[in-house]
């Protein structure tokens, strides 16, 4: 059987190289000039490979249509893409929330390792080609129209896999190509929308944002609250990054993926309705943090209110806390008030920023929406409209929280539309 691949990033290669390993003459099409280009940006340039969780809490982890996932995920495993990599000889290793990464700590080994196993299982790669058309007889997949070095070429094949990406990084070639090539064939797209994407901030939140830019805060807990309903709509705990136009990193970004979920989201930014609060010290509880502040000030008595906060807060963040909490700056320590304490400790536990709403999708790691999953078998990834053509990866309407998850809904999708017949 002959199978055609479109897309060269981590669904496309799975799949490409799970169809040759099925006995299958397989050619991997892609548009940019070299595969795995978002592959090489993936954790930061290291690659969180996957997540060391048990599969079966994998689903938990992605919002976006988890129980489409089953199939997939129990038929190739965070142990299964594990020792795929580990018998190219690249060793992997467990950080911090379960992620894995190679212990080289850089992205282009893994994209090595698979570039060497399609190698070695002979699958065709041919770069710089567009696919522009799905050739569809007598209602079957048989064939790609597509655009090679600018010439227009036609490829026959009895399998066709899409595995194009969705938008975002659409650097990497992640452009949505493959949602008009499915949508031209009557396949229903979902409202496309960033997901992990950082979070903005406005008015005095934002110039809050600005002052701390640049600073990572690690081990804190946030919660992201709809204030008027008091309701906690997303809760984290671990890494968070400030900047120039609001807030990012790990807990963030996965708080992103829950709040487009949230209904009248846009309204809700408009109202300045949305609040993260960041407890700065998650490990004390009130009475404990009071205590602590109690002890330093104790040690501090003689000193000005802004020099008495160092070894409370990291540098960047003192001037802010000083400004936010009313305390004259100047003020000695000894003459605080229980009351103005009471405040410090607050803001302490209770750091808020008005979220304003999502940056670009150009920027989200991850495409939320995208091929309707009502439209896809999960147990083989064909397509329920067009027989012969199959799907896997973000260009599914699929799509998780940080830590290794998204690329795991790749591999697993991948292998399922490669071994499928």
């Amino acid at each position: 059987m002959k199978v055609i691949v479109v897309g060269g990033g981590p669904a496309g290669m799975l799949s490409a190289i799970q169809a040759s390993r099925c006995g299958n003459q397989v050619i991997l099409l892609e548009k940019m000039n070299s595969l795995g280009k978002k592959l090489l940006i993936t954790g930061k340039g290291r690659c969180n490979i996957t997540s060391s969780l048990p599969i079966e809490e994998f689903i938990r982890n992605v919002p976006g249509n988890g129980m489409f996932l089953y199939s997939s995920f129990s038929k190739f495993t965070n142990q299964d893409i594990i020792k795929l990599l580990e018998t190219e000889g690249l060793k992997v290793k467990e950080e911090r929330g379960n992620r894995i990464f190679p212990t080289t700590d850089n992205a282009k080994d893994v994209l090595n390792v698979f570039l060497k196993i399609l190698k070695k299982e002979n699958v065709k790669i041919q770069t710089d080609t567009k696919v522009e058309k799905i050739i569809v007889e007598e209602g079957r997949a048989v064939g790609v129209q597509c655009l090679f070095s600018g010439k227009e070429q036609k490829i026959k094949a009895d399998k066709i896999i899409i595995a194009t990406g969705g938008k975002s990084y659409p650097g990497t070639g992640s452009t949505g190509d493959g949602y008009n090539l499915a949508k031209k064939l009557g396949h229903t797209i979902t409202p496309i929308k960033p997901s992990l994407v950082p979070l903005t901030a406005s008015k005095s939140s934002l110039h809050l944002c600005k002052s701390l830019q640049g600073l990572s805060l690690r081990n804190v807990a946030i919660s992201i609250i709809h204030k008027s309903k008091n309701k906690t709509i997303y809760e984290d705990f671990g890494e968070m990054l400030f900047t120039h136009w609001g807030v990012s990193g790990p807990t963030i970004l996965s708080g992103s993926a829950q709040l487009l979920r949230y209904p009248k989201i846009e309204e809700l930014f408009q109202k300045e309705e949305i609040c993260l609060t960041i407890d700065l010290k998650p490990a004390l509880s009130e009475e404990k943090l009071e205590e602590r502040i109690l002890r330093d000030f104790s040690k501090e008595k003689n000193k000005e209110f802004k020099n008495s906060l160092n070894d409370l807060l990291p540098q960047k963040m003192i001037e802010p806390v000083i400004e936010l909490s009313g305390i004259e700056k100047t003020k000695k320590v000894n003459s605080i008030t229980k009351q103005e304490r009471q405040k410090l400790l607050s803001l302490l536990k209770h750091f808020e920023i008005i979220i304003s709403g999502f940056r670009p999708i150009e920027e989200a790691i991850i495409t939320a929406g995208g091929i309707c999953i009502k439209e896809i078998n999960p147990k083989t990834m064909e397509s329920k409209i067009v027989p012969g053509l199959y799907f896997a990866g973000e260009v599914i309407d699929v799509d998780a929280y940080t830590g290794g998850f998204n690329l795991q809904i790749a591999y697993s999708t991948g292998y399922v539309a490669g071994t499928s017949e």
